[in-house]
């Protein structure tokens, strides 16, 4: 069970995909250690960008509890884990990912493919 709103989840999507849209996405060829894959997108300074101001602010004002949430169904979406372990997952997310959640999501290219996927796993769809 979900503790994010789906309209919630689905602005946040729509968000992220609207801020990544602008970015031109640049990935080297190869990570300088494993540790560095997450963070290979190359991103501007979007400090005056409305659409990463509104994204950062609505996952600002959401709790502990959620923002794990949401960093837990990206993960889910990309197949870092399975429905059965989301518990775990969101354990896994609370602290330091759910700390800088917005920082962390928008470094990952396909983050509103990936949201958009562990959505339709839990069952839902902004489709709808």
């Amino acid at each position: 069970m979900l503790h994010i709103p789906l309209d919630s989840m689905c602005y946040i999507i729509d968000k992220a995909r609207e801020f990544q849209a602008k970015e031109e996405v640049v990935l080297p060829d190869s990570p300088a250690s494993p540790t560095e894959d997450w963070a290979l997108q190359v991103l501007a300074d979007h400090s005056e960008d409305y659409s990463l101001q509104e994204l950062t602010r609505a996952i600002g004002e959401m709790s502990e509890r959620q923002r794990a949430e949401l960093v837990a169904l990206m993960w889910v979406g990309r197949g870092d884990y399975s429905l059965e372990e989301w518990e775990t997952a969101v354990d896994d997310a609370i602290g330091d990912y759910s700390l800088n959640a917005a920082g962390y999501l928008l470094s990952h290219p396909m983050v509103s493919d990936h949201l958009e996927e562990g959505l339709i796993a839990h069952g839902y769809s902004c489709q709808d």
